[in-house]
């Protein structure tokens, strides 16, 4: 984990496009909801690899677009 990868609050912010702001992020923090986090003293990290296993844990995966991957792959 030494070379692992952290962000801060805003780098999170900024990675999801403003999508989730940083007072979101609080909020969950303090309800102990989003994507795991580090804290070390005041500093609040999120580290990339649970944050990447949060994406895929909130991922949705539509029929139609299963269909169409599917469909694709028969005319290769």
């Amino acid at each position: 984990m030494a070379d692992s990868k952290y962000l801060t609050t805003d780098e999170v912010v900024e990675r999801y496009r403003g999508g989730i702001s940083a007072g979101t992020l609080r909020n969950w923090r303090a309800m102990r909801l989003g994507p795991s986090f580090v804290k070390v003293g005041k500093a609040v990290l999120y580290p990339v690899d649970e944050l990447d296993a949060w994406d895929e844990k909130n991922r949705v995966q539509c029929s139609a677009s299963k269909q169409l991957t599917e469909h694709m792959g028969d005319r290769a």
